[in-house]
């Protein structure tokens, strides 16, 4: 029969009663049933059964087949509505990025919590919405490998799968997955404001997980400004970057913290790369004060606060971390001078403006003695071949 389904059996009559799974699993239970554009409308039984909804009846779903219907029934049914039991998710997707999506890279529930029929538990391993799963599932549209054509995101799989979160998951699920900071359903852009992504909401979104940072962070003179509403001011995300978190003992890290402290901080890079310090790290090499370790690194204050590790009364205690016979004459030290500034280090200024002029004029006097010296050369050698001839 074109355009139905066929099945060994066929209901012609018009039922009183909306069919049973056995009446459905008459037709769908076999292999060959096909669609009439060949898809195939097989229905396995056992992998129904097992699946969190194999407590329904197939017409809890196919709601327009609930009521007295002909068999076999139409080619298209009316699409199937997650939103019936499940409100809150759907409206949660339906405002979210991904709801928001049309055409072949629209989102459907299925595409994350796998086939209509199969669908298993969250806390089921095999489950691509188990904790361990997460990832993989998402990196389906953002894993940066998909086909022409198919669902493409950011291509950020693979950098979490380097990060120390990853890491993390393949030894506890307490570990955070993509859903953990964006949400399952209403996934948000990071530019809005209700996006727990979003710049000013990081603090409290990465604090779920590391409550003593995000107390010390909470009272910097950097959580000061987010609250202020400067975005552009650093939270967790800043330094530790999205999605590819490193160890921070490690060197590489520690060097990359040096230089995205100066993407805001510039001036006092340039000032700390001309100190030993920063010339040390400038080399590659992480056992000399970095920024973190003068500064501290959440609870960072101006440094004419007293909680400041830099300020008058603690500036000796945070230098003998290094140098543990440190006197008050130690911390004269200035790590951030500058020789450009004759107001805030004159000596410093004036002692390079010597040293250049000094320099300046030992190329000038032995550049021309030099050109003088050739010149002579020259003629002496000229009188000495006329001499000869």
């Amino acid at each position: 029969m074109s355009g139905v389904l066929v099945g060994p059996f066929v209901y012609a009559q018009t039922q009183s009663v909306p069919p049973d799974n056995d009446t459905c699993q008459t037709c769908h239970a076999d292999p060959s049933m096909v669609r009439a554009d060949g898809r195939p409308a097989l229905v396995r039984a056992d992998a129904f059964t097992a699946s969190v909804h194999g407590v329904l009846g197939c017409v809890d779903c196919h709601a327009d087949l609930a009521s007295a219907a002909e068999f076999p029934h139409p080619e298209r049914l009316a699409r199937v509505s997650c939103r019936s039991c499940h409100d809150e998710p759907a409206a949660g997707l339906a405002g979210s990025v991904h709801g928001m999506l049309s055409g072949a890279a629209a989102l459907q529930c299925t595409s994350c919590h796998g086939a209509p029929h199969q669908i298993r538990p969250s806390s089921d391993f095999e489950s691509p919405t188990y904790k361990l799963q997460i990832a993989g599932t998402c990196g389906q549209c953002h894993g940066g490998l998909a086909g022409p054509g198919a669902r493409r995101g950011p291509a950020v799989a693979g950098l979490f799968a380097d990060s120390i979160h990853a890491v993390a998951l393949e030894r506890t699920t307490v570990a955070p997955t993509c859903t953990d900071c964006h949400r399952s359903h209403d996934i948000l852009r990071r530019t809005d404001a209700k996006s727990p992504v979003h710049p000013p909401n990081i603090p409290a979104t990465c604090g779920a997980c590391h409550g003593e940072q995000r107390r010390l962070f909470g009272a910097s003179v950097h959580a000061a400004q987010l609250a202020a509403g400067n975005a552009g001011a650093p939270q967790c995300a800043s330094c530790h970057t999205a999605h590819r978190m490193a160890a921070t003992a490690s060197d590489e890290w520690q060097l990359a913290a040096v230089e995205q402290c100066g993407t805001c901080h510039r001036e006092a890079l340039a000032t700390y790369r001309d100190s030993v310090h920063g010339q040390v790290t400038a080399l590659g090499f992480t056992p000399v004060a970095k920024c973190a370790d003068c500064h501290e690194s959440h609870q960072v204050h101006p440094v004419s606060d007293a909680r400041s590790s830099v300020s008058t009364q603690n500036r000796l205690t945070t230098c003998r971390a290094c140098h543990p016979a440190a006197t008050a004459n130690f911390v004269q030290f200035q790590p951030h001078a500058n020789k450009e500034d004759p107001e805030r280090s004159p000596e410093l200024y004036y002692a390079a403006l010597f040293m250049d002029g000094l320099l300046i004029g030992v190329f000038l006097f032995f550049g021309a003695h030099t050109l003088l010296w050739f010149v002579r050369e020259r003629n002496d050698s000229s009188a000495e071949e006329e001499r000869r001839a």
